[in-house]
């Protein structure tokens, strides 16, 4: 019975064209890759400076294998902190504007254990209604007060704050809306922050590697330093390997070794990976042609598709989603790009608001303007 239960919530699911499947890649992740036997131009990964694959991040994850080994074999606080985790924490720091850094698996288990140890039951949490999933799961996780307001309406975050009295106050947001593309007005939520006295936690997933200064990220972009702002980014997108880390003041740092749930109770990530972060740091500092590269490219892109029937929503980062409403007819114009040879991935509910279905175009600086010219085609010939 219980299955039959299952299998009837799924069809549901399918008939509302909300069904969700996996294909699997048969070559290693680029801007043309191979699904289950045939090649494809894609659009849809989140490597936006093509490092996924680099020679020399292969190079430093054997090297860091042969040295290392391939498991750290315990969490953190037991036996599983190794040198190169703790260079790598050093230079992240560093890279970013901040006294110290701590190393996650994931971006979703940084989000978790920051919000849940740094807000409880007497705290408030306040939250962009865009926000990413991990960042939800993070509040409700937190059992902290939750008050989301519209997206990037700053007026209705100040409204909220003045309505909150007591305990401690964290903002939670992506910097780079990983659905829409856009980019969180973060000096206006410092000065927010400022004034009544709350942390600032930004989730930079998109944005570091990318923006700012070197790739040094959405802080560097805006220019705002502070002691409040507490930072993430994952190092499984513009870095190319895998993992997360958290940046911030000490006393912060040392707080989430003493208390995020996500972070003690988990094992290591194995020591060769950091290995090959330490040098993908490295190629994201020398990496300004690669950022003009894929500026250049959502620039070609957004010309090229200005008189569709649907339309980009605002975006000047990698991130370039194409509007189109219906679950179903997303879901039609992905397979038909397929049908000619280009992988973009159609975004529906849950993970995007009702009647706001889209194609979501993601940029490499892998792809050619070859490439871009391509896709634009297809999407015409699929208009007309």
């Amino acid at each position: 019975m219980i299955f039959k239960q299952l299998q009837t919530e799924l069809n549901q699911r399918a008939a509302q064209g909300l069904m969700r499947s996996r294909r699997t890649l048969t070559a290693p992740q680029s801007s043309h890759i191979v699904v289950d036997g045939k090649p494809y131009l894609a659009f849809c990964s989140n490597d936006y400076l093509g490092l996924a694959n680099h020679p020399q991040l292969i190079a430093a994850l054997r090297q860091g294998a042969q040295q290392w080994g391939v498991g750290a074999g315990a969490a953190h606080l037991v036996s599983g902190h190794f040198e190169p985790h703790h260079l790598l924490e050093q230079r992240l720091a560093a890279f970013v504007g901040k006294p110290a850094a701590l190393l996650f698996s994931t971006g979703y288990m940084a989000n978790l254990g920051v919000v849940q140890a740094l807000a409880g039951k007497s705290d408030t949490v306040f939250a962009d209604k865009l926000n990413h999933a991990s960042l939800n799961d993070a509040m409700l996780l937190s059992r902290a007060e939750v008050k989301r307001y519209r997206h990037g309406d700053m007026a209705q975050l100040a409204r909220l704050f003045e309505q909150t009295k007591s305990g401690r106050k964290l903002v939670i947001t992506d910097a780079v809306f990983s659905m829409d593309g856009d980019i969180a007005l973060l000096r206006d939520m410092l000065a927010l922050c400022e004034q009544y006295d709350a942390w600032l936690y930004v989730d930079d997933a998109h944005g570091f590697g990318v923006l700012g200064e070197q790739g040094r990220g959405s802080l560097s972009h805006f220019g705002i330093p502070s002691e409040r702002i507490i930072y993430m980014a994952t190092l499984g997108k513009a870095a190319g390997v895998s993992g997360a880390f958290v940046a911030a003041e000490q006393v912060v740092i040392d707080t989430l070794v003493n208390h995020a749930n996500s972070y003690v109770y988990t094992t290591a990530t194995p020591p060769a990976l950091s290995s090959a972060l330490l040098q993908s740091l490295q190629l994201i500092e020398q990496a300004d042609n690669l950022r003009s590269r894929l500026h250049g490219l959502a620039a070609r892109l957004r010309s090229g598709l200005a008189d569709l029937p649907w339309s980009l929503m605002p975006s000047e980062t990698a991130i370039q989603p194409l509007l189109i409403g219906d679950n179903q007819r997303a879901l039609e114009l992905s397979a038909a790009l397929r049908e000619r040879g280009i992988w973009v991935a159609a975004i529906r509910p849950p993970t995007v608001p009702q009647g706001m279905a889209r194609l979501r175009i993601t940029l490499s600086a892998a792809h050619t303007e070859a490439d871009v010219d391509r896709l634009i085609g297809a999407l015409h010939e699929l208009a007309h």
